[in-house]
């Protein structure tokens, strides 16, 4: 097991899904905790189930697509433990104002773009900015993107142009602060059993949709789970990931191998 002890690892949207299976994983590991997540209730019984195992664990209220809320966790993190070592960037929504998945690219709103690209790419700039700002030598970052993030997906174009703009800014930043001494990583799920994929299941509305249907042809013939992000998630934030950077590490049961 890739060990984070003695890390402040930041990770967002960890009151549920990807995000708080990573926290428990980096807790498993030994890490000091920063969360955050728009849902404070959620975050709640995160943050003491971790605590009760005895970890030093913070948890803040974050609304990601606010710069002004992002810069305040991270200055609150660091005040708070001395330093940030690492952060997984895992917040994202995969349905615009009303609960909307689905829509093909003449009939998508401007509300909906928006959404989307405000909570996953823009939101998670100002994450990423906040971050590398105050990251010394040998800390790294972990981007949450998807598959959508490589291929294209009918149905889903704001949520897989965001994705695509993830890696890209991934793979950009990789470059700017390798200089420094820091990663920045990606993550690109297959299908995840979480809340999120019910969601996406519901919305397809009997309707033969690519990003609802893709199980059927995984390689490996089951679907993902939060614990199997969180693990490969944990080994790029490890130092057993030491010269890895601007990896995309797609995590989908081999849906694009």
């Amino acid at each position: 097991m890739s060990r984070l002890e003695g890390k402040v690892i930041a990770i967002t949207g960890a009151g549920s899904g990807i995000g708080a299976a990573t926290a428990r994983e980096a807790a498993a590991r030994g890490a000091s905790l920063s969360l955050c997540d728009i849902n404070q209730d959620a975050l709640a019984v995160v943050v003491d189930e971790i605590r009760g195992r005895g970890n030093d664990v913070v948890g803040t209220r974050v609304d990601v697509s606010n710069s002004d809320s992002v810069d305040a966790w991270i200055a609150d993190t660091v005040a708070h433990f001395g330093r940030l070592d690492g952060a997984a960037n895992v917040a994202g929504v995969e349905a615009g104002p009303g609960g909307k998945v689905y829509a093909n690219i003449v009939d998508i709103s401007n509300e909906h773009w928006g959404c989307m690209m405000g909570i996953n790419l823009t939101g998670l700039f100002y994450c990423l900015r906040a971050q590398l700002r105050v990251m010394q030598r040998g800390s790294s970052v972990v981007n949450v993107s998807s598959m959508a993030g490589l291929v294209g997906r009918p149905g889903v174009a704001a949520y897989t142009a965001s994705k695509h703009g993830v890696i890209g800014l991934t793979r950009t930043a990789a470059k700017e602060v390798g200089e420094r001494g820091i990663r920045v990583n990606a993550l690109a799920p297959g299908p995840v059993d979480t809340p999120m994929l019910d969601r996406i299941r519901s919305n397809a509305g009997g309707v033969q949709r690519p990003l609802a249907e893709t199980v059927k042809t995984l390689p490996l013939q089951r679907l993902g789970s939060s614990e199997d992000m969180a693990r490969t998630i944990c080994f790029a934030l490890s130092d057993d990931a030491i010269f890895t950077t601007g990896a995309i590490f797609s995590v989908d049961g081999g849906a694009t191998c």
